[in-house]
Parts: structure tokens; C-alpha cells; sequence
């Protein structure tokens, strides 16, 4: 029998997004595990993560087993009225792809929960199985990203949002070990599954090939690379500025991204009169590999709010797989993963200017090889796993077949 699968995700390829490169991930496995014996529809955006990359995509892909619907949303900037009103957009064309329509599980990744919300109601009305895979804590972000004024107030009203969508839901992924202290606060005795980010094979295949080269002087002015989004939660502004000044001699800085915190970061890098910052646009992840390549030390850094003390970047897998040093402002499950499992890395608390440069200092500047890493958070075996427990909540799902893990061991909390 087959099994018919809806798929929401507000980002897929190509666009570039850490949540449409999972989305992806996911289904490949789907199509992996049921091969003809399922049917996936995928309802998603045209390309819009960053106002700045522009790509085609067709409206409607079909595939074997496998069509993709892309739905025109207004331009935005990453800024909450327009995210939300392009989220609207998605949302009531979603309905109108998915009205008299029958499908034997919803599955919906979500940052925002708004996505999470729309499968909730469409696996409602459908009287289907949905599992959710929440990749931030929107509820508790909102409180300090927010003015002082709005972030309890806006908090407030998506809170029993949350609360609703959760107990729609018949299976809950977090993609952070992290979360689990809000959600079984909140939510005591559901159990909750832990399938992580990971590795792309992309760069799987980048690390088996690339050679550890012959160490060699270390170079006068080391060549440091940020990719990524530049947002608030990011606080790329707060630490890149007055870092980089102090660094002027020694370090130049390369940021590839977009975001809602760009322009803040120019007018903040004009005021500071720094010339030793390079910016430039988002490019695909094959560009990436390239420049990843050539450089000396990889860079992240989340802005000091307690709402990302719980996450765990998928940057940081990104980073690990390139064998290059990774330097980091994190704190939380994010800096004790890190610490624990990835070699070479030299972490500051975000925003302390003089801890980062202490930080640096520690870093060898070498290639080290991370192949543990890479074999234990390789996303395509995390999905396999993610997928078996998608389809358990499926009525049609196979009779017979091998009863998979309820949660991943994939980044567990230490």
C-alpha cells in the first residue's frame, strides 16, 4: 500500500537554509525506506531565505513518487512584519494545495512555529498522524528578541499557540538536546525524540578527500571566514566591530552572509572605521567548500540571550567537517557539545571582546582531523534513523518491518 505524505517546510532547495537542507535530507530517506510505496508532496516557498540570493525555481517539480510545490511569498528583509506577512502568504496557499486532499501523516519542520501550527491544523482537519520537528524555541525567544515592551506580550499570545500545537501533535522532534528542559517543563510526561543536525555528505565527501597538508609557518595575517545568517541572534554586530579593530594587524575577516543585522553591522564597522572586514553576499555550498578551504580559522558567534543558550548550530557541523580551527562565542548546550566533542575548537563567551582574543590564542592553526565526528553525526544516517520513526505514526507503514529507536543517541545532552 502506499503512503501518502505531506511535507511542510517554509524553506527547500535551493534554497539556503539550514531547515531546507534538512527537509531534503529527510525525504531522500523517506523515498529510501518505501521507495514505490510512498507518495510525497512537499509544500514550500519560492527561494526567499535572503533578499540577496536570487535563484529560479520551478512552481511545480514532479518527480517519481515525489512532487514539490513552491509558493510565491512577498519579498522580505528578515524583519518580523515582513517575515510574517510572507508567512501568511505561505499559510493560505498551503490550505488551498492541501483542501480536499488525503494523506496518511503531515510531517512539518518549524523554527517559528508557525509552520508547526499550519500542520497542526491540516493533519487536524485531515484526520492524520503529525510529527513536528521543532528547530527553535519560539516562545522563548520572542521574550528577549522583542523590545522589553512587546517580548512578554508577543510570548503570551503564541504561548497556548505552542501549547495547542503541541498536543495536536502525535510525535514531537527536537533538534536540540537543549530544548529538553522547556519542553518536558511544559509538557511533563510526552516523550520527545532527539534527531540532531549533521554532516551533508557534501562535506563528507569534501573531508575523506582533502588532504591534511605538511604544517607549514604560520602566515602573518590569519584569514578568518564567517558563513552564515546575519541576524540578531547572531550579534555579529555586537562582537565582529570592536574584535576586528582590535585585531586589525593580525586578522583579516570574511563574512558571507544576510540578514536582518546587516546593515547594523556595516554602520557599526563605518563608525569603527574598519577596514580589515570583507562582507559578501550568500553563496551555494559548493562555493563555500572552496573558500572554507583557503581558510585559516572559521568563525561563529550567538548573540548573549538566554533563549540560545538551549540551541545547537548547525554550523558547528558544517565547521567540524571542514578539519579547519573553529573559533566560537557559544554558551550552553552549544558550548558544551562543542568542548566535549569537536576537537580544536577555542570558545569565548558571546560578546566578551577580550575573551575571544584569549580564545584565538589557543587555537592551532592546523587542519585536524575530525573523522569520529563526521561518522557519528552524518546527516544521512541520522535521517535514516528520523525517517523509520516518521513513519511509524503512518497506518499504511509496512506490516513487518523492524520497529526503529523511539529517539536518536545522535547529541544527546552530556
Amino acid at each position: 500500500m502506499t503512503t501518502r505524505i505531506l511535507l511542510l517546510s517554509f524553506y527547500y532547495p535551493p534554497d539556503l537554509s539550514a531547515g531546507s537542507f534538512r527537509a531534503e535530507a529527510l525525504v531522500s530517506a523517506l523515498r529510501a525506506e518505501l521507495g514505490e510505496q510512498v507518495e510525497i508532496e512537499i509544500v514550500t516557498t519560492q527561494p526567499n531565505r535572503y533578499h540577496s540570493f536570487v535563484t529560479s525555481a520551478v512552481s511545480i517539480e514532479r518527480l517519481p513518487q515525489l512532487t514539490i510545490r513552491r509558493i510565491n511569498v512577498p519579498a522580505h528583509r528578515s524583519g518580523i512584519r515582513d517575515q510574517a506577512q510572507a508567512f501568511f502568504s505561505f499559510a493560505i496557499n498551503a490550505f488551498k494545495i492541501t483542501r480536499n486532499k488525503k494523506y496518511d501523516l503531515v510531517f512539518a519542520t518549524s523554527s517559528r512555529l508557525m509552520t508547526a501550527s499550519l500542520g497542526a491544523v491540516i493533519a487536524k482537519r485531515n484526520g492524520c498522524g503529525l510529527y513536528l520537528d521543532i528547530r527553535d524555541i519560539f516562545v522563548d525567544t520572542l521574550r528577549e528578541l522583542l523590545p522589553s515592551r512587546w517580548g512578554p506580550l508577543a510570548a503570551s499570545i503564541f504561548s497556548p499557540i505552542e501549547r495547542w500545537t503541541i498536543k495536536q501533535a502525535t510525535r514531537v522532534n527536537l533538534i536540540s538536546p537543549g530544548f529538553l528542559p522547556y519542553f518536558t517543563t511544559r509538557y511533563p510526561g510526552r516523550a520527545f525524540t532527539l534527531y540532531t543536525n549533521g554532516v551533508d555528505d557534501l562535506f563528507i565527501d569534501h573531508a575523506q578527500t582533502a588532504q591534511l597538508p605538511v604544517p607549514q609557518q604560520r602566515p602573518q595575517r590569519l584569514q578568518v571566514i564567517y558563513a552564515g545568517n546575519i541576524g540578531t541572534g547572531q550579534g555579529l554586530h555586537q562582537i565582529i566591530p570592536a574584535l576586528a579593530k582590535r585585531l586589525t594587524d593580525k586578522v583579516d575577516f570574511h563574512l558571507i552572509g544576510a540578514g536582518s543585522a546587516l546593515e547594523t553591522l556595516r554602520k557599526a564597522l563605518e563608525h569603527e572605521n574598519v577596514e580589515n572586514v570583507r562582507i559578501s553576499l550568500p553563496m551555494k555550498r559548493d562555493q563555500l567548500l572552496r573558500i572554507y578551504n583557503e581558510a585559516d580559522v572559521l568563525f561563529l558567534h550567538l548573540n548573549n540571550l538566554k533563549a540560545f543558550r538551549r540551541v545547537l548550530p548547525s554550523k558547528l557541523f558544517e565547521y567540524a567537517a571542514t578539519d579547519k580551527p573553529i573559533w566560537g562565542g557559544l554558551s550552553g548546550y552549544a558550548y558544551r557539545f562543542a568542548q566535549k566533542r569537536i576537537k580544536n575548537v577555542a570558545l569565548f563567551a558571546p560578546c566578551d571582546i577580550e575573551a575571544a582574543i584569549r580564545a584565538l590564542h589557543q587555537l592551532e592553526i592546523k587542519r585536524t582531523s575530525r573523522t569520529e565526528f563526521v561518522q557519528q553525526f552524518s546527516r544521512r544516517s541520522i535521517k535514516e534513523k528520523m525517517a523509520q520513526d516518521v513513519l511509524k505514526i503512518s497506518p499504511r507503514y509496512i506490516a513487518g518491518s523492524s520497529s526503529p529507536p523511539c529517539s536518536s543517541t545522535q547529541g544527546r545532552p552530556d
